[in-house]
């Protein structure tokens, strides 16, 4: 699928909205949107009022809500409250980022918090399976990439760039005349993101039940442009403990001279399918929703545990489930049911 139709047009009109958005900028960059951990974060959910992170009133999980409060369905919507309320990633798909980010964007400003946005549109894309696609070429994906960056503006954002992308060469899943392309396409994406001066740059780094030996990724995540980024992402879409994946990203961490991480809790609080099953991954029955998205984790490597896979979107056709990505509101239940019980 090309992403290049509606990019360039849509450029032309991103600095006028961006002023609407952001207001004009003074002095040097702004502080990070995310700041240090808090030495009393633990493991116990924040507040819901605490997370720096933007609510978005209008995810499938908030109109759901209200679809159930219209049909009389108080405890359903009661239960996918505990989704509804809590920040999530946003993932701009098609030819044009930029409507996407420019509405997370306003939302955001508006009330002084931090978007969390989901980069993933690298060519060759999740090696043809249930997420593929991508951008047609590297020329396309620069171009989404300069559109998405400028989108962002002076805003607080996160930016967890390309779920899979270097895992994917590590596991021999991408093919390797794909490799030298790939991670010139994620530096320099590294590079642009980072132009925009409170913008956070999280680079995927997979999952401790993926790649089991940390090491195996730091080579690729340095010529991925690791080290200009702020750190890296682990556990995106994924169920491993919080546990788990912390003692992974610190040893990871320790091998790329102290860098930190960010967790994905969204879905990781009854841990990963037990057993050696195939496609443990895609839509597991008998998961939870885990820690709710905060700064405060207790962890001085750990920037912030965040809710990326958004909970109640499909994984793929497996299980009964849509398409990836595919809002499932059966699955969203069970996932809020059992974090409450």
């Amino acid at each position: 699928m090309s992403r290049r139709t509606t990019v360039t047009a849509t450029l032309a009109l991103v600095s006028a909205l961006l002023l609407a958005v952001s207001g004009c900028s003074s002095g040097g960059p702004a502080p990070s949107p995310v700041g240090p951990p808090s030495a009393t974060g633990g493991e116990a959910p924040a507040p819901t009022g605490g997370s720096p992170f933007w609510v978005d009133p209008e995810s499938d999980a908030a109109k759901q809500v209200r679809e159930y409060e219209a049909q009389g369905r108080t405890d359903d919507a009661r239960a996918l409250k505990r989704i509804a309320e809590q920040p999530v990633a946003d993932w701009p798909a098609g030819d044009d980022p930029v409507p996407e980010i420019l509405r997370a964007v306003r939302g955001a400003t508006a009330e002084d918090r931090t978007a969390v946005f989901v980069a993933y549109n690298i060519p060759h894309r999740d090696c043809g399976m249930y997420s593929a696609g991508g951008a047609h070429d590297g020329t396309a994906y620069r171009a989404w990439i300069d559109a998405f960056a400028s989108a962002i503006g002076d805003a607080s954002a996160v930016v967890v760039l390309e779920p899979d992308a270097v895992p994917h060469m590590v596991d021999g899943c991408t093919p390797p005349e794909y490799h030298e392309e790939r991670s010139a396409l994620l530096a320099e994406a590294v590079e642009r993101l980072k132009r925009q001066p409170r913008t956070r740059v999280y680079l995927d780094a997979g999952n401790p039940a993926w790649i089991d030996d940390p090491g195996k990724l730091v080579e690729p995540l340095r010529r991925a442009g690791v080290s200009r980024a702020d750190g890296f992402a682990l556990n995106v879409s994924n169920f491993q403990t919080t546990a788990a994946v912390r003692e992974f990203g610190a040893t990871l961490s320790g091998l790329l001279g102290g860098m930190h991480f960010t967790i994905d809790t969204s879905r990781n609080g009854a841990g990963p399918l037990p057993g050696d099953r195939a496609e443990a991954w895609c839509n597991p029955p008998g998961r939870s929703l885990g820690v709710p998205p905060t700064d405060r984790t207790g962890d001085a490597l750990v920037d912030a545990y965040l809710w990326i896979k958004r909970p109640g979107e499909s994984d793929g056709q497996c299980r009964g489930g849509p398409a990836a990505g595919t809002w499932w509101p059966e699955y969203a239940l069970g996932l809020a049911r059992r974090a409450g019980s």
